[in-house]
């Protein structure tokens, strides 16, 4: 019998940002394979979570998804939904929202954040008391005058890609000290359960670095970047429609629901979607086709290919929940057919 190390990963019930909860179960098993029909859920105090009082602290956890862990030996992560003590989903639970059962809705999300000192709380590459150079030269930029992190930022490419996740890239941002990583994944939950591990295994190798992940959307004010999490999505309907006129069908079924959709795209947008530095004003609705200041830029070659591809949404920010955003983008967009 060998022992192993299962992480059970949740969402809490803070507002309005939700925070990732882990702790560990070790279990022995004859021939551990890696799969959910072999896991347990399990529980936690909810009343240190902000979801359940005291009174009946209970919260269940129900494994949903699983990957190998590559900084543990015999180590497990396991991605978790948040249940009510009677089975049901509780109302922290954004993935139980998403109704994509046949995974016909595929995601691609652009995780941009930025790479924060501890001792300064400064993005690195500012000096204390001042600011670097102004933007335009830390994007893909390379060497040691532009670049800061990139040891960190490649060893977390490698855990991602090391525990199975559809890993498809990283650059430097905008901003000094700002990076972006993409997922992608075919069907909206698995799209959610992996930003969530990958934020978990790049928050937890902060800790060897005496560094954090500043999630905000924007954290250093003035003429900086925000830090955003463009959603490019499909369905059938946008790979295969070939028709300009189906997309901007599609495109025009955001403009009437603009604010149920900012309402779960983030906390603090506001202060990153102004018009300006490559966003839309979230006071507006726009698409475009190649057009980087629009709400959702329709691809070059989405175009290119007659129209057949997919959408990309701009606005949610980079401390949105994944799973909240794909439901309410496909909320609006499966009722065209």
């Amino acid at each position: 019998m060998a022992k192993i190390k299962l992480e059970y990963l949740w969402l809490d019930g803070y507002k309005p940002t939700q925070n990732l909860r882990s702790k560990t179960k070790v279990e022995e098993h004859e021939n551990f394979q890696g799969t959910l029909e072999e896991l347990d859920n399990w529980s936690f105090d909810g009343s240190s979570t902000q979801q359940a009082s005291g009174g009946a602290s209970d919260c269940i956890l129900k494994p949903v998804a699983i990957y190998p862990d590559p900084a543990r030996v015999n180590g497990w992560l396991v991605m978790t939904e948040v249940l009510n003590a009677d089975g049901t989903a509780h109302e922290s639970n954004g993935r139980a929202t998403i109704e994509d059962d046949d995974n016909d809705f595929w995601f691609g999300f652009e995780q941009e954040y930025f790479i924060m000192d501890r001792d300064t709380q400064l993005p690195l590459g500012f000096p204390i008391g001042g600011y670097p150079g102004p933007q335009g030269m830390y994007y893909c930029s390379v060497g040691g005058k532009n670049t800061f992190g990139r040891d960190f930022v490649e060893e977390h490419a490698d855990l991602c890609i090391e525990a199975g996740l559809n890993f498809e890239g990283i650059n430097q941002e905008v901003a000094s000290g700002q990076w972006e990583f993409q997922l992608f994944a075919k069907g909206a939950k698995k799209a959610g359960d992996e930003i969530w591990i990958a934020r978990y295994l790049l928050d937890r190798l902060t800790e060897k670095f005496g560094w954090y992940i500043e999630y905000h959307p924007k954290p250093i004010k003035g003429d900086w970047n925000g830090s955003g999490m463009h959603a490019n999505f499909s369905n059938s309907v946008l790979r295969e429609c070939g028709s300009a006129e189906k997309y901007a069908e599609i495109c025009e079924a955001f403009r009437p629901v603009t604010k149920e959709h900012i309402e779960v795209y983030g906390a603090h947008n506001e202060q990153r979607l102004t018009g300006l530095h490559e966003t839309a004003s979230i006071n507006d609705f726009s698409w475009g086709v190649s057009d980087r200041g629009a709400s959702i830029r329709i691809p070059i070659i989405a175009v290119e290919k007659g129209y057949k591809g997919w959408l990309e949404d701009r606005r949610p920010s980079s401390n949105g929940d994944p799973y909240k955003i794909a439901a309410r983008i496909i909320k609006t967009v499966k009722p065209i057919s």
